[in-house]
């Protein structure tokens, strides 16, 4: 069901700093910040030849990336987003499995313009897991 990974996303506390660091010390090519009111949070992606770096940092009082930076105040991976081809199907065959989908279940349109959904961390290993459509 699932296809590539499309990306891991680390939450910043400090979001220039982290995407200068990439650029630099790496050599990484960074795009531009994205703010994306919907999910709370402004991102930059780091391209890699196999996938990209999602850098989140908070958007706004009510960030889920606020939450956890205060938990994490270094940052630190936030969550993994594997590829499907069908993000209803993908929904219903892991409920089906017994996989908890967060929000009310629905897509919504993620940083990539492409319908995403999140599976509850406590059901994968403790590591939150986006689904994106492509």
């Amino acid at each position: 069901m699932i296809g590539r990974l499309n990306h891991v996303a680390i939450a910043v506390p400090d979001l220039d700093a982290a995407a200068a660091q990439y650029a630099g010390a790496l050599g990484a090519k960074v795009g531009a910040p994205q703010d994306e009111p919907d999910h709370g949070v402004t991102v930059i992606f780091i391209e890699l030849p196999n996938t990209k770096i999602e850098l989140l940092y908070p958007l706004g009082d009510n960030s889920p990336i606020q939450g956890f930076l205060d938990k994490n105040p270094s940052g630190g991976i936030h969550h993994v987003c594997y590829e499907v081809e069908d993000i209803i199907a993908a929904r219903d065959h892991l409920k089906a499995s017994g996989a908890r989908v967060l929000g009310d279940g629905e897509p919504k349109i993620g940083a990539h313009g492409k319908p995403v959904l999140f599976l509850h961390p406590k059901d994968f290993q403790g590591t939150l897991v986006e689904l994106e459509q492509v």
